[in-house]
């Protein structure tokens, strides 16, 4: 996994640590195994928006903080430039990237998410996470899965729904999908 995976591991353990939760209540609390979630404590394998999002939520830190490393600071307001948004790793084809992380106390985790159309035919993996998502599609086309069933979503299109039911997506065509997806707990 690259570096930047393993900082945010290891500052997920750190947040972790600091509010003296076990490996064995974290998993639980995340609906997960053990061994996943040591997994993505030791910077092994990518660790999911929606984790990183349950984490922060549990420690009362700041997404960006796990992300960065830095503590947000403005509460007036923020601005990301066009193609300045912190990039959250990710794997091969999702990749994230943080359109507020200055901004504090946020009640919302705003994202732009680019998916890889390479992974068109392999199957959707689904995850879940506590409360509601908005995702709405600016360019491309993709097939989001919420308890397995398939609905496409083209440029324009958009969809809100409770994250606590397991979803996933991936594009489709030969386009990257590019979608603003918006994470509220």
């Amino acid at each position: 996994m690259s570096e930047n995976i393993r900082q945010i591991a290891m500052r997920m353990s750190e947040a972790r640590n600091i509010c003296g939760y076990s490996v064995e209540t974290m998993a639980q609390a995340l609906g997960i195994t053990v061994e996943e979630y040591r997994r993505y404590e030791s910077g092994e394998h990518d660790i999911p928006i929606s984790v990183l999002c349950e984490v922060a939520a549990m420690c009362r830190v700041e997404v960006a903080a796990l992300i960065t490393g830095e503590e947000p600071r403005l509460h007036a307001y923020t601005l990301t430039r066009k193609d300045k948004g912190v990039p959250v790793a990710r794997n091969a084809n999702y990749n994230y990237f943080s359109l507020a992380h200055q901004f504090l106390h946020k009640k919302i985790e705003p994202f732009l998410v680019v998916v890889d159309p390479k992974a068109e035919h392999t199957p959707i993996s689904q995850n879940s996470h506590p409360g509601q998502e908005f995702d709405y599609v600016l360019e491309g086309t993709m097939v989001i899965a919420i308890n397995n069933k398939q609905i496409t979503l083209n440029a324009g299109d958009s969809i809100y729904f409770d994250s606590s039911n397991p979803h996933g997506l991936k594009a489709v065509g030969d386009k990257a999908a590019k979608f603003i997806a918006i994470v509220m707990s």
